[in-house]
């Protein structure tokens, strides 16, 4: 029984050696086209300085995608407990926690970081 579960164990390794040989070879990247070398979202050329500023204009549409963001998780838990909390406190909550967004959405608009100009 022991020696059975010894040589499964053997095979299983090899087997998952061999596959992992086969992927590592399969999976190489021999042709460096335009495309991939180019930039993904992000602004940066990859085959110039890495210290040349930036545009700020990237910084603050990403500050501001991670902040609705991160309120789309702080939502669901309201949702969730709709039906075991007091509703008059829950819509005090809701109502304050959707004035303090739109709140932020409004300054953003005001400060014209939603439009993409240069």
């Amino acid at each position: 029984m022991i020696i059975l579960l010894l040589i499964m164990s053997i095979i299983t390794f090899f087997i998952s050696m061999i596959l992992m040989i086969i992927s590592f070879i399969i999976s190489k990247k021999s042709i460096l086209d335009r495309e991939k070398c180019s930039p993904f979202e992000c602004g940066f050329d990859p085959k110039s300085l890495p210290r040349i500023p930036f545009s700020l204009h990237f910084f603050l549409i990403t500050m501001i995608f991670l902040i609705f963001d991160v309120e789309i998780a702080l939502i669901f838990p309201l949702i969730m407990t709709f039906k075991i909390v007091n509703l008059i406190n829950w819509w005090k909550i809701n109502l304050f926690f959707i004035i303090v967004l739109l709140m932020g959405l409004y300054h953003e608009w005001n400060q014209n970081m939603l439009n993409w100009t240069n």
